[in-house]
């Protein structure tokens, strides 16, 4: 675990990229940017009072000078901020509607964002799933060609890594949505160095079944390849056969995914958060996510029964992922 977020220290590094908090008053939050800052590794943008901020970072130690700070209450930009946002809504909200959201500290550091004043977000050690995802999904919105966001997590126990998708977002995908995860899901792979072999998941291996839900998997398997055929992705699988490959010389010798798949896809989110959380309880996994995948700007969510550690890594993630974005 430490050397993996080692490398994305060093693949970081230098490169200055400004990453926004806008729970500036949770000490976690607060101690994962302080070393953060204090490692040089990004700059960390906080969101809140400032005079607030200040107080809990001198209760906690920490040192704000290579940080900086807004208040959207007092944000000399707040009138260009304003307008940017009626115009990003095109006519779904007024100016006085955008004056009062923007005092929301996640739609104002996404909109830091989207004004190019900072490189990623990271939020929800204090608010929801809904508070922090939302405010991306209508200013920062969906890189071209991506209908949906998703969420991945990056599984890893000892020298094991691998990526689970989609366990936070969407919970009944279509083909078009599984296919799409498919696909981000390799690069996410990438990201950390894992070699994208995706399986795509179902209770029927190649055929063993055929309802609705196994032709919705298999067809994404098709849109998938066609879209990209140099990915290497195969299904319709049950998990034995994409992970074991004993199992998989048995239901289905002749794919290209032979026990060996690095990233798999769920069919909808029910089956994707009981897996993730079974391989992390009873495997004792590690899981680092949800990585929200899609966006045109990388914004996370983090779980509001998160750690520091978690808020470190995450924020690494983040502008790993703004990097690539670049």
């Amino acid at each position: 675990m430490d050397g993996l977020f080692q490398e994305l220290k060093t693949k970081v590094l230098g490169w200055n990229r400004k990453i926004v908090f806008p729970e500036a008053m949770d000490s976690r939050i607060l101690t994962a940017a302080g070393r953060l800052a204090e490692e040089g590794v990004l700059t960390p943008v906080l969101i809140g009072n400032i005079e607030d901020v200040q107080g809990k970072a001198h209760e906690l130690k920490i040192s704000l000078d290579k940080m900086e700070i807004y208040d959207p209450n007092i944000y000399v930009g707040m009138d260009e901020m304003i307008q940017a946002l009626v115009e990003r809504r095109k006519g779904k909200m007024t100016e006085s509607e955008a004056a009062e959201q923007l005092l929301d500290p996640n739609y104002f550091g996404t909109m830091l964002v989207y004004l190019k004043k900072a490189d990623g977000l990271v939020s929800g050690a204090v608010h929801s799933t809904a508070e922090t995802v939302r405010p991306a999904l209508q200013i920062i919105k969906m890189k071209e060609g991506i209908g949906k966001t998703s969420g991945a997590f990056l599984m890893i126990k000892g020298e094991e890594k691998y990526i689970f998708a989609d366990c936070a977002i969407n919970i009944a995908p279509d083909s078009r949505d599984l296919a799409e995860i498919a696909v981000e899901s390799a690069k996410t792979a990438q990201m950390f160095n894992i070699e994208p072999r995706v399986a795509m998941l179902s209770f029927s291996t190649k055929g063993s079944a055929v309802s609705e839900e196994t032709q919705k998997v298999s067809e994404a398997v098709k849109l998938a390849k066609e879209r990209f055929p140099e990915l290497l992705l195969d299904g319709e699988f049950q998990f034995d056969a994409a992970f074991v490959p004993s199992v998989a010389r048995k239901k289905a010798p002749d794919s290209s995914i032979q026990g060996d798949a690095t990233v798999f896809v769920f069919p909808g989110l029910e089956a994707g958060n009981i897996g993730y959380k079974i391989a992390q309880r009873l495997g004792e996994y590690e899981a680092v996510g949800p990585i929200l995948q899609g966006l045109k700007a990388p914004v996370n969510d983090l779980s509001r029964g998160c750690s520091e550690d978690d808020v470190y890594h995450l924020a690494l993630i983040t502008a790993m992922q703004s990097l690539q974005v670049k």
